[in-house]
């Protein structure tokens, strides 16, 4: 049975992963914030010690918690989001962990396609494809600290042969969702909603691949969207690299009403 450790347990893509895994998987669920809908371990990732503490015993650590605004100032966004990633490595290298799942975002490298550069949620034109081995392009200061999380999953992978993966996350959204954002954001907001959408199913998919998967190198980044027509994220490196089958698609969503 694999023990996987779940930070960040209580936010969107945190339920949908405690729904990713079939019953021979040992979940331990970390949050930083009492539910009273979910029961969980409380952790603040930026206390080191106490992130150690809670990695004992662990396989695998699927690091979610994180600031996830992409209107964040800095000052909200540097310590989850780069002392919490630091601590989150050092747990994982202190207790011998197989693998660490980092949940980056597709805010690491939107710069390029969105508008003027300085709407994070946008795209313009015939956007660009994206590759996961493309540079980092961040479009706000949380992109930023996405792009620091990728490469300190690459230092721990090369440094300390640690399996790392590092999850573009794109925008997850339930369908009726993705049809208020779209109905309600102007032909730019939309173009991009239509890009990233990632369906509570896929996530699902997507997550359980990420941990489970045999990785044939790492670091690897993998994006992790849905099949959407509009997509300008690649796709075809993460379905060959970690298995990932999406079946959903936004264009479909959309033109179903």
């Amino acid at each position: 049975m694999t023990a996987i450790a779940i930070t960040g347990a209580a936010g969107k893509v945190g339920r949908q992963a405690i729904d990713a895994f079939p019953d021979d998987h040992d979940l331990t669920l970390l949050s930083h914030h009492e539910t009273a809908d979910l029961e969980t371990e409380l952790l603040e990732i930026t206390e080191r010690e106490a992130f150690v503490d809670a990695l004992e015993g662990q396989d695998v650590l699927l690091h979610l918690a994180a600031n996830p605004s992409p209107r964040a100032e800095w000052d909200e966004v540097r310590g989850p989001n780069v002392d919490g990633v630091y601590n989150a490595f050092e747990a994982a290298i202190e207790h011998d962990l197989q693998r660490v799942v980092f949940a980056s975002s597709n805010h690491a490298v939107n710069m390029r396609n969105a508008v003027s550069g300085i709407r994070p949620e946008s795209t313009v034109g015939r956007p660009a494809i994206v590759r996961p081995d493309d540079p980092a392009d961040p479009d706000t200061y949380y992109g930023v600290t996405k792009a620091f999380g990728e490469a300190m999953g690459s230092y721990y992978a090369k440094r300390h042969g640690l399996e790392v993966v590092n999850l573009r996350i794109g925008w997850l959204l339930t369908r009726d969702d993705l049809r208020r954002e779209c109905r309600e954001r102007d032909g730019a907001g939309e173009r991009y909603a239509r890009a990233m959408w990632l369906s509570p199913d896929d996530c699902r998919r997507l997550l359980n691949a990420a941990v489970t998967a045999t990785l044939g190198g790492s670091p690897l980044t993998a994006h992790g969207i849905s099949a959407n027509s509009d997509r300008f994220l690649s796709l075809s490196e993460t379905m060959r690299d970690l298995g990932y089958r999406p079946r959903d698609d936004a264009e479909a969503v959309l033109n179903d009403g």
